[in-house]
């Protein structure tokens, strides 16, 4: 028996196949063409359950998550990422429960993709049996998901702890979803490659402009990358100790591909969170790095459709540790 995932990010489509302990039997990947038509963005996703169902665990198969960008609607089974401007209450659900090699019987089960990283870090990861948390992932967007009294919470359509939209300067850039001012306009990577350019830094001849180089001119010294992670990491505190005030946080748990530069940007997050969090049951609220790296949105999607099913792994109502 194993649980299949999908994670649809805005720079991967990502699919794999997890037992009961949370280990990955088989992986596939392609890349998001999320500047191009709803349908070729489909087949990219078709592609990856196909390469999935090639897989002889696949015979097994006994449930099926799927984590998106958001916003989602969990009730519907429709997604809307900010990201992916082709898909606008795109029925997702529906169009891989269709798909030819997914078995008759199987609905899909759709969370946010930073709500299926919080339910990993939760179940396996550095979240594991908190009470009260928040997890994020800072990738081309920035989302995120809550633990509150030792269970997740995804809230009614599955958007609940959607940080990334969290206005933290109300004269601030436009978003893309509207609102002026959101964490994910200073805090995503696409944000921080952005204000490293505009601020006169230049990547290596040959490199793309991204916040992978940027993190890498950071590293050698340069102050104007510095000054994009500095940027990034204060718009980033200032969400987490507002979010601490209004539900009381034990830990923080940063993921996402932004998030692998490590203390470039969880060193100044923790700086400027100690300014921000000045109110006695905000203070010292902990700042870990996701222990499940890039995985835990598959694993985390894979936790939330057996636990829906018949077949729970109980990682969304945890034992506290």
């Amino acid at each position: 028996m194993v649980y299949g995932a999908l994670d649809v990010g805005g720079t991967k489509i990502a699919g794999a196949l997890v037992d009961a302990s949370g280990r990955l039997v088989a992986r596939a990947q392609r890349p998001t063409p999320a500047r191009d038509t709803a349908e070729v963005l489909m087949d990219a996703v078709a592609e990856v359950v196909g390469e999935l169902a090639a897989h002889p665990a696949w015979a097994g198969l006994s449930c099926l998550g799927i984590g998106s960008a958001g916003p989602v609607d969990t009730v519907a089974g429709t997604v809307s990422p900010v990201n992916i401007p082709a898909w606008r209450a795109f029925p997702l659900v529906e169009r891989v429960r269709t798909h030819p090699a997914v078995p008759a019987g199987i609905r899909p089960v759709l969370v946010g993709d930073a709500v299926a990283m919080t339910a990993a870090e939760h179940w396996l990861g550095a979240a594991r049996g908190a009470a009260n948390a928040l997890c994020m992932v800072v990738s081309t967007g920035v989302g995120g998901g809550l633990v509150l009294g030792g269970a997740v919470h995804p809230g009614t359509t599955g958007n609940a702890g959607h940080i990334g939209h969290i206005t933290v300067d109300q004269n601030g850039p436009l978003c893309p979803c509207g609102a002026r001012g959101c964490v994910e306009r200073f805090a995503s990577g696409t944000a921080i490659a952005a204000h490293a350019l505009e601020s006169g830094w230049t990547p290596p001849p040959g490199a793309p402009a991204t916040a992978r180089e940027v993190e890498t001119a950071a590293r050698a010294g340069d102050p104007r990358a510095l000054a994009a992670f500095d940027r990034a990491a204060r718009a980033l505190a200032a969400a987490v100790a507002a979010t601490a005030a209004l539900v009381e946080l034990d830990l923080v748990v940063i993921g996402g591909g932004v998030a692998q530069s490590g203390d470039i940007l969880l060193a100044p997050l923790r700086r400027h969170l100690a300014s921000y969090a000045v109110l006695d049951f905000t203070r010292n609220v902990r700042v870990l790095p996701a222990a499940l790296a890039l995985d835990a949105g598959l694993i985390g999607a894979a936790a939330i459709a057996a636990e829906t099913g018949e077949h729970p792994v109980a990682p969304l109502r945890h034992r506290r540790a």
